[in-house]
């Protein structure tokens, strides 16, 4: 049994970049393919699927690589846990990296990038950090 979901997946993808897989599946839930899609917006991932396979759904992520089979990823960083909350109002959600990053935040209008926080003036628990 996994008590933390969203490390999990983080820990999957970053095991299957390193060791040059094409796709990591895992099993899925609404807040995981929130993540993914946010992941594949910012440029991140090529592209995730859901299978609808019983008893739980699977969800199937394509990682996506550039020059010499290099990750487009290369760091991901779980911030907020269960025993530690992290929480950012909607002017201290910091920029990762100095922009070249993306943090994830789930807030009072869903699951969003960093960016998209601030300009709609939100708030909210910091979930991870990718760059």
């Amino acid at each position: 049994m996994v008590n933390d979901p969203i490390a999990d997946m983080l820990t999957r993808i970053r095991n299957a970049a390193m060791a040059r897989h094409t796709h990591v599946p895992m099993p899925s839930s609404k807040l995981k393919v929130a993540v993914a899609r946010i992941l594949r917006e910012e440029g991140f991932i090529q592209d995730f699927d859901v299978s609808q396979d019983k008893p739980q759904p699977v969800l199937r992520i394509r990682i996506k690589y550039v020059e010499q089979r290099k990750p487009a990823l290369s760091g991901l960083e779980r911030v907020s846990r269960s025993g530690r909350r992290v929480y950012a109002g909607s002017k201290s959600v910091k920029q990762v990296k100095s922009g070249m990053g993306v943090a994830i935040l789930t807030t009072s209008k869903g699951i969003m990038s960093d960016r998209k926080a601030r300009r709609l003036n939100v708030g909210g628990e910091v979930l991870c950090y990718v760059w």
